[in-house]
């Protein structure tokens, strides 16, 4: 119970506490509802079938047996850091035919993926090659049969994978 206490406290931090190093918990990102971009929605024309715009939009997030010819698509972003995002697109029916949009300022495809994109991790990457002495180091796997593996310097053929289904069946 304390430590669920402790956690809760670090959210509460001002970002001067970040400054000197004080740990808060770590916030994940919260995507909800359907992204629409602006290319999507430069497809849909007045007049489009019902049908259409649901191929280019999606499933609208809200219907309403109210306002059966009402689409309403909505889109959250929550980050760690920053001020939350919301986004809204309306399309109006008649006769089962686009006759008006609403929609709020919406980002390009790019833009989007630009922003679902982590920081990257300040400072060099370690290698990921080994030498063949630090390779040594290591015994050789084992078959299942209990013969030792060849390693992949020392195989002149090609991969050999194993059969996808057992014999015998």
């Amino acid at each position: 119970m304390s430590l669920a206490t402790l956690g809760a406290c670090g959210s509460v931090r001002s970002t001067s506490d970040k400054a000197l190093g004080v740990m808060t918990p770590y916030k994940i990102d919260i995507v909800q509802g359907n992204v629409v971009t602006r290319e999507q929605l430069a497809v849909l024309r007045v007049g489009m079938p019902r049908a259409i715009a649901q191929d280019v939009l999606g499933t609208p997030l809200l219907t309403s047996v109210f306002h059966a010819d009402r689409w309403d698509y909505v889109f959250t972003l929550k980050r760690q850091g920053s001020e939350p995002q919301a986004r809204k697109v309306t399309v109006f029916f008649a006769n089962d035919a686009i006759s008006r949009i609403e929609a709020d300022e919406l980002p390009s495809e790019t833009e989007f993926v630009s922003t679902l994109r982590s920081k990257a991790v300040a400072g060099p990457l370690p290698p990921l090659t080994a030498s063949e002495d630090a390779l040594k180091k290591f015994p050789a796997p084992k078959r299942g049969d209990g013969a030792a593996t060849p390693s992949p310097s020392s195989s002149n053929s090609g991969t050999a994978y194993p059969p996808l289904e057992p014999s015998g069946l």
